[in-house]
């Protein structure tokens, strides 16, 4: 291995908008890394994860097929 070619790595204190924060080790060289959303704030670690109907999509496709009802599921 060559020397002196790879970063030094130094304790870095993360912290996330959501005001969590952590300790690591990166590369950064001011030791601060500032994260926008992190696992404790994340909907899909947190269990809160919302599913959208973006531009009403579920209500077009139940207008042009029209809504199961418990008729037709017996046929």
């Amino acid at each position: 291995m060559k020397a002196d070619i790879h970063p030094d790595y130094h304790v870095t204190q993360v912290s996330c908008s959501c005001g969590a924060a952590f300790t690591t080790r990166s590369t950064a060289k001011n030791g601060v890394i500032t994260a926008e959303i992190c696992s404790q704030c994340h909907p899909f670690y947190t269990g809160k994860q919302k599913i959208l109907d973006t531009g009403g999509r579920v209500a077009r496709f139940q207008r042009r097929y029209g809504k199961a009802t418990d008729s037709s599921a017996k046929e």
